[in-house]
């Protein structure tokens, strides 16, 4: 596949936020201008993305689901490999992690069990000391998704945007901190939206920032906290009417029209 693994020596770095590669992704993924949220924009695969860096020994990746879209069969994938993403010509993946990525390279991952992964669901995974790859959804109990994982090798988070699974976002929060609300109800979790300037409001509630894109129609008219409530009540933009498959940070203008 024309992937390097990773010394050790080389996942010593400074720490940083976790962020999704930039350019090791699934051709079908457009990430945001902070790297920080993958839409599938198309069909129900080649959704593969990786972390930018390696995930530090017992860290716990922490993503909030942003699109669900019903119709297929299977959901998010997510899990751990030995491949630096820095080293991966995109072109070389595969459609699918499980099992494609699994049978041509290092890398340990699952799909969440079936309903695990709704829109507004915070999903957290991580490798545990013994080697066990577990994952927690909200605030439910701790799950087991696969063993036998390296333990202090370098490894660096992978995540496959797979089938009903439509738009993830990574959080920069702390495993006991991160929001386990409903999409439609973040907004009390969230920091406080910013004001807007003169022509730039919300058109709902003509205060915040309009700042959130709706996904496929593209209409960015709307601050996070009102989108979500909308596809929470409705699921169709107020403009145009079509339906809500995804709510997206409107930054950087990189999702389509």
């Amino acid at each position: 596949m024309g992937a390097q693994l990773c010394s050790q020596a080389d996942a010593k770095a400074t720490p940083e936020i976790l962020r999704f590669h930039a350019e090791a992704k699934g051709m079908h993924v457009r990430l945001d201008a902070r790297q920080s949220t993958a839409y599938r924009f198309a069909t129900f695969h080649d959704g593969i993305v990786f972390s930018q860096r390696p995930v530090r020994p017992r860290e716990r990746v922490v993503l909030r689901v942003l699109g669900h879209q019903d119709g297929w069969c299977g959901g998010l994938r997510v899990g751990f490999t030995r491949l630096d993403p820095a080293h991966l010509p995109a072109p070389s993946l595969p459609p699918f992690v499980c099992p494609d990525l699994e049978q041509q390279s290092p890398t340990w991952a699952a799909m969440l069990p079936h309903g695990c992964a709704l829109a507004g669901d915070v999903v957290c995974f991580w490798v545990t000391q013994r080697g066990r790859l577990c994952a927690q959804v909200n605030a439910g109990p701790r799950l087991l998704l696969r063993k036998g994982l390296p333990v202090g090798a370098p490894l660096w988070a992978v995540m496959d945007v797979y089938g009903t699974t439509k738009a993830i976002q990574l959080l920069d929060v702390t495993a006991n901190t991160f929001p386990t609300a409903t999409p439609w109800a973040l907004c009390e979790d969230m920091p406080s939206e910013p004001e807007a300037t003169a022509g730039e409001e919300c058109v709902i509630c003509l205060h915040h920032a309009a700042n959130t894109c709706l996904v496929p129609c593209g209409h960015t008219h709307f601050c996070s906290c009102c989108a979500w409530r909308v596809f929470g009540d409705t699921a169709r933009c107020p403009v145009c009417r079509w339906e809500i498959e995804a709510v997206v940070p409107a930054w950087g203008g990189v999702f389509p029209l």
